[in-house]
Formats: C-alpha cells, sequence, structure tokens
C-alpha cells in the first residue's frame, strides 16, 4: 500500500501529511461550553487513542471555553465552525490549533477574508470542509444531482477562495453518507491537489451501520494510500468511534500496537458462553499496551490448531477452558478463572512467554 505523498501540516504538536502516521480524529458531544464536561470527555478519548479533536463552536461562550478546555488536555483542539466568521476568530483567539469551516457558508467572500487573516496571524491551518447534503445549488444542476465530482468541484473552489487570499495551510475534507460516493469523491480528488486529506464517512449511522459503512468506505481510500487523517463517524459515545478507528488502521497494517483479539463463530460444538467471553476478552485488553494476538476458541476440536497464529489462546470446553501459547496446550482452567488466567498471562507476558508462568 503506498501512501500517496500530501503537503505536511503542523496541527498543534502534530504533524500531518508527507507520509507521517495516519492520526485517529474524533468530535466531543458535550455542550463545549461546559468545560468539565468537556474536558472530561476529551480526557477519556485522549485515554481511549484519540489524536485530535474537534469541538463545535456554536457560539461566543462555547469560543470563550476554548481558553480553559486548551489549558487542560494534551492533544490539538480543533474548532467547527459554521456560518460566522467571528466565532471563527474568537475560537483562533482563544487557542484553537485548526479551524474547520465550509467557506460557502460562513458568510461571502469578506468575511472569509476576515477568518483567513485571524488564521494567517497566528500560523493556524484551515480545514476546508464540504459535505454533500450542502453541495451548491448551481453544482447540483451542473451535474445532474449531487455527485463525486460535484463535491470535488466545491471543495477545490474552496480552496482556490483561500489560496487566493494568501494562504495554503490547508487541509481538505469531503464527506457523504453515500458510501460508493465518498470513494470516488476522494479518488478524484487526491488526483487533483496534494493537500492534506482527512477522511471520513459523514452521518454513517449507528454502530453497527456506521462501523460497517466506515469500514468498507474507510477501507477502499486509505488502501489506495489516500488519508493523513481519519475519523469513524457513529452515533454513540465518540470512544467508540476510536476505537473502531484503531482497529481499522491496524487491520489494514497502518498502525501497530494494541491486542487484536480472534474468536471463532461457535457453532453446535460451543460448549462454554463464548459470546460473553469474546467480548470480555476483547474489554478487558483494552488497556494492555502489547502487540499481540489472543485467540478465543469454542471448542477443544479446532481451538488449539486455529489458535496456532496467535500468540496466546483459550478454548472452551464443558465448565473448563484449555489455555495455548502458540499452538501447544498449556494447561486446563476451570471456566470461571479462563478470563482471570488470561489476563494474568497477559499482564506478565514478557516474565512467562517462554513457558508456564
Amino acid at each position: 500500500m503506498h501512501r500517496k505523498h500530501t503537503k505536511t501540516i503542523q496541527i498543534g504538536d502534530k504533524i500531518i501529511g508527507g507520509g507521517n502516521p495516519i492520526l485517529i480524529q474524533s468530535m466531543t458531544n458535550t455542550r463545549t461550553e461546559d468545560v468539565a464536561a468537556t474536558v472530561g470527555q476529551i480526557r477519556r478519548l485522549e485515554a481511549a487513542g484519540c489524536e485530535i479533536i474537534r469541538c463545535t463552536v456554536p457560539n461566543m461562550e462555547a469560543a470563550l471555553a476554548f481558553r480553559e478546555i486548551k489549558k487542560q488536555i494534551s492533544i490539538p483542539l480543533v474548532a467547527d465552525v459554521h456560518f460566522d466568521s467571528k466565532m471563527a476568530i474568537a475560537a483562533m483567539e482563544n487557542g484553537a490549533d485548526k479551524i474547520r469551516i465550509n467557506p460557502g457558508n460562513i458568510g461571502g467572500r469578506d468575511k472569509v477574508a476576515d477568518v483567513v487573516k485571524a488564521a494567517k496571524e497566528r500560523n493556524i491551518p484551515i480545514r476546508v470542509g464540504v459535505n454533500s447534503g450542502s453541495l451548491e445549488k448551481e453544482l447540483v444542476e451542473k451535474y445532474g444531482g449531487v455527485t463525486a465530482e460535484g463535491i470535488v468541484e466545491s471543495a477545490l473552489d474552496k480552496v482556490r477562495m483561500i489560496e487566493d487570499l494568501g494562504y495554503d495551510r490547508l487541509v481538505i475534507s469531503i464527506k457523504s453518507s453515500d458510501v460508493m460516493m465518498c470513494i470516488k469523491a476522494h479518488e478524484i480528488l487526491a488526483g487533483q491537489t496534494d493537500y492534506p486529506l482527512h477522511v471520513g464517512i459523514t452521518e454513517s449511522g449507528t454502530l453497527l451501520s456506521g462501523n460497517l459503512k466506515s469500514g468498507i468506505g474507510l477501507g477502499v481510500i486509505l488502501y489506495q494510500g489516500i488519508g493523513d487523517t481519519i475519523r469513524v463517524s457513529l452515533t454513540g459515545d465518540p470512544v467508540e468511534e476510536v476505537r473502531s478507528a484503531k482497529l481499522l488502521l491496524r487491520t489494514m497494517g497502518l498502525r501497530r500496537g494494541g491486542i487484536e483479539v480472534v474468536s471463532c463463530p461457535t457453532c453446535g460444538r460451543t460448549k462454554i458462553d463464548l459470546i460473553g467471553l469474546a467480548n470480555q476478552v476483547e474489554r478487558m485488553v483494552a488497556d494492555i499496551p502489547l502487540d499481540l494476538k489472543v485467540a478465543v476458541m469454542g471448542c477443544a476440536v479446532n481451538g488449539p490448531g486455529e489458535a496456532k497464529e496467535a500468540d496466546i489462546g483459550i478454548a472452551g470446553g464443558i465448565g473448563e477452558g484449555l489455555l495455548i501459547k502458540k499452538g501447544e496446550i498449556i494447561r486446563k482452567v476451570p471456566e470461571s478463572e479462563l478470563l482471570s488466567v488470561l489476563r494474568d498471562e497477559l499482564l506478565h507476558w514478557e516474565d512467562n512467554s517462554t513457558g508456564e508462568s
């Protein structure tokens, strides 16, 4: 997978583009002006692996809150602004590391110029964001509906407007809830610009549909080497977005680290609560900083063999299970102790990875 070369842009203490690692973004769903709630959520997101966070700025109180929020977090803070250039400028004055605007809804060229001037003075990058839902009427008419080509033209028009104002510290994002349209739009855009791209499938839906649509859309886009930051948009706790994004990047070989859990789909041979156990294992390993594969298997027939590819695994029996390392059965464990034994093995991995602890 060859990464497409893009310009490098600094956002706070992070650098994106130019082949740097793809960074994970999310967005808070608290009221931004509620500093305690917003900071609390950002800290949970940081702990989960979020690397850039965006907060909405719908009013001046939210813009002013940026100053306090910024002091209490350690990842770059992005202001999401619509319709009012004053909010964008106030957010920058209060510490935003980057602003996200759609120049088409910020109030005309003069207002865009005001925002660009403030960004330029502070060297703050601007993310130019265009959603298929807000595509200009003339482009909808030109292309006979909302199309990938129309989305790209809209985004590049906005980019040129900002370039004409003498600024090029830009990141582009084009989003659509139509996965195939979104893929096509990114393919077209990547061939026409070298600005870094923030990629995501917008309004993708709940945990199930959102993860599936994002996995397909982002998977295809990233496989082509397109994308410098990502967000998995989900209707739910933003922490789930970060967990999904980490798994997506790891699955595609774009990131290492973290424990990968593999589990069999269950069948009539399963004599153990495998579904409950696999979910417990996935939650349990989330905070263990190892780069390993853990297998959770439902029976002793295929368990040891299927677990050969894993570093460590457990396979269920009747009221008991097997602890397996590199395909070798280490010992039998009562079902009630499987989870705690596995956790103990992982916590002492360096000590006991060559044999039984």
